[in-house]
């Protein structure tokens, strides 16, 4: 059962290290996640507004990482451009848009009246 469950972490271990290595939208989302990381810290902003930040950077990589998933497996169905594979793969993009904007709205609530403040 543990050697199960080590081969479905090194799975994973290599699908994550795959997307960093192949997705320019992994590597922004990382840059912006190092930059809001280190506005908070210059902002001295709390232990909440941190937890929120790390919440959103967490939910980002998630949703990308199944938009990821999503478009690999629909070029693996068909590379041909197909309306239904179009459509499966620009509904997944916009989960990350409609998340994307959430999250730097949520971000600019936070960050903003600080500094404001300077």
């Amino acid at each position: 059962m543990f050697k199960r469950h080590t081969i479905s972490f090194k799975n994973a271990f290599r699908g994550l290290i795959w997307a960093l290595k192949t997705q320019p939208n992994y590597k922004i989302h990382l840059f912006l996640s190092l930059i809001s990381i280190g506005t908070g810290f210059w902002l001295k902003i709390s232990y909440t507004e941190f937890l929120i930040i790390v919440f959103l950077i967490t939910v980002g990589l998630v949703i990308e990482t199944i938009n990821t998933s999503i478009e690999a497996a629909s070029d693996a169905i068909d590379t041909k451009i197909r309306e239904d594979i179009r459509i499966t793969k620009d509904v997944s993009a916009a989960a990350m848009l409609i998340y994307a904007i959430g999250a730097t709205i949520i971000a600019l609530m936070i960050f903003v009246p600080k500094i404001m403040k300077i």
